[in-house]
């Protein structure tokens, strides 16, 4: 760069900004590439969080390669050798894995059958959820890294500063973990068990630990190469950034401490930790934390089910530093903010394209055909009007709105229809609830419907529109918005909802108007 050229400009998207500092990383190491991680723990099934972390990290990759043009990996590592503390509940043959416990997930049978052990079950669920959703990454198992030596230098190099890490460590745990505490996890030489226990002699010269079974009494030597012991979880994530060379990796806010603890081991077997990223946890209907365990979340599966994957991505790359609801209430307004910015993409300058969600869900290249003429909560409240239950009904009135609108024409808009139904059925119509006009509803409700009679069939939107600013103001609603609360409470069961101009252009004047004539046969609030 010139002395007379500015610097330039980082689009104000916070992957740009992530991937600036990995870059800044980089130019300090004199490294020419990056490699980006995120971990997975295969005691169970791929679920949203692991989505939104693969997902988020991906778009920060995408942001570094169009910030500096160099080579970047992504790696998904498994942590398939960890021990299994206790048997899943959403397994078969829970019997035989409780005999297994204690081993590492990749020296236990597959409960399922249909693979050489658990782990390979569970990773294999990971790789698949992971390519259904087109990730470019590259898989890493931890049992076949830690078997293969891949991790035998950095093995050596915590046992030799096994003390050292071990103050780090061992005033974070209560005393009885204390008392034990050693980075170093043997596995049984019989049993195949993954052992907590007391480490009596270290011996670095060798490459070997000395230790004690409690329940037998008899002393064994392991290596601590060769896939021979594990490493206790901070010390192996550590030690994994510190072998690998990893430089960017993203976690959860609940991993604060862990994140920190890991980094000063890093740092004393001599390499810098990764550029972080703490993002925060989603919360449920209640705003309490979501747990696995309590199941009160959503799944991919679920949110799959009532909505495309983009809008998932949409959700994930809002404000990731800030705790959000994670409900299926959600998921129509991440639909149509998705959509409001995929048609927004094709309008815009490069740069300014570079601060949209959907560019990065695209990862730089926002397909024409991911547009629809029409809302997913317009959609909703089509469906809604007409409690439909299959798509036909639904194509029947956006080919009024639409001359020639076919679902082959209009394959996403016709994707979404199925979603609209699906979260119809399921969540709007168990919810309707109808009210009565009050006295000062009913006069307004009244004029509506003589301005509509008043309207040509064929009326734009936007004449609807300003006729129901019109009607609204002419009556004394203490502000426009109860107007509308009205017109959503009254004639449609339900809180809030469209544009109501382009709502009644596409179910109709004519039923819109009779939609009216039974409200007010209601009786008055």
């Amino acid at each position: 760069m010139s002395d007379t050229e500015s610097p330039p400009v980082l689009p104000n998207a916070w992957p740009f900004q992530e991937a600036q500092k990995v870059a800044e990383r980089l130019a300090k190491a004199g490294k020419g590439a990056a490699l980006f991680e995120t971990g997975y723990g295969p005691s169970g099934l791929p679920h949203i969080g692991t989505f939104g972390e693969v997902a988020r990290t991906s778009w920060v990759r995408n942001a570094f390669t169009r910030l500096t043009g160099l080579p970047s990996r992504l790696l998904a590592f498994s942590d398939d050798m960890d021990g299994l503390r206790k048997v899943p509940d959403n397994v078969p043959n829970r019997e035989m894995l409780a005999g297994h416990l204690g081993k590492p997930l990749t020296r236990i049978p597959d409960p399922f059958g249909t693979h050489d052990s658990f782990g390979a079950h569970n990773n294999a669920r990971l790789r698949a959820f992971l390519d259904s959703f087109g990730f470019d990454y590259e898989f890493a198992s931890s049992s076949a890294y830690y078997a293969s030596g891949r991790f035998d230098a950095a093995l050596r190099r915590i046992l030799e500063t096994h003390d050292e890490i071990v103050a780090v460590i061992r005033p974070t745990l209560g005393p009885e973990r204390a008392a034990t505490y050693s980075p170093f996890l043997p596995v049984h030489p019989r049993t195949g068990v993954v052992m907590q226990v007391a480490i009596d002699e270290l011996r670095p010269a060798a490459g070997t630990i000395v230790w004690t079974d409690p329940a037998s009494g008899e002393r064994f030597e392991t290596p601590v190469t060769g896939g021979a012991v594990k490493c206790q979880w901070k010390a192996d994530w550590a030690m994994r950034w510190y072998a690998l060379g990893v430089d960017y990796e993203m976690s959860g806010k609940d991993l604060i401490d862990s994140v920190r603890l890991s980094g000063r081991i890093c740092r004393i077997l001599g390499a810098e930790p990764p550029t972080g990223f703490t993002y925060e946890l989603f919360l449920d209907e209640r705003a309490q934390k979501i747990s696995k365990s309590k199941g009160n979340g959503i799944s991919v599966e679920e949110w799959l089910r009532y909505a495309p994957p983009e809008s998932l991505a949409q959700f994930m790359f809002n404000a990731p530093q800030r705790a959000k609801r994670l409900h299926f209430d959600v998921i129509p307004r991440a639909v149509d903010e998705y959509l409001a910015n995929a048609a927004k993409a094709h309008a815009q300058a490069e740069g300014e394209r570079a601060t949209n969600p959907a560019w990065h869900a695209h990862a730089g290249s926002v397909p024409q055909q991911a547009a629809s003429p029409l809302s997913f909560a317009m959609l909703l409240n089509l469906a809604s009007v007409v409690n439909a239950d299959t798509p036909d009904i639904l194509w029947g009135f956006i080919r009024r709105y639409i001359p020639g609108a076919s679902p082959e024409d209009m394959p996403f808009l016709a994707r979404l229809v199925e979603y609209a139904l699906a979260y119809y059925a399921d969540f709007v119509r168990p919810a309707k609830r109808f009210r009565a006009p009050d006295a000062t509803e009913r006069a307004a409700l009244s004029d509506l419907a003589a301005g509509l009679r008043a309207l040509p069939a064929d009326s734009p939107a936007e004449d609807i529109q300003n006729l129901l600013y019109e009607v609204g103001k002419r009556h004394p609603f203490a502000e426009l918005r109860a107007w509308f609360g009205c017109l959503y409470q009254v004639l449609l069961g339900q809180e809030e909802g469209p544009r109501f101009g382009q709502f009644i252009a596409l179910y109709g004047v004519a039923e819109t108007v009779a939609l009216i004539d039974a409200a007010l046969a209601r009786e008055p609030a």
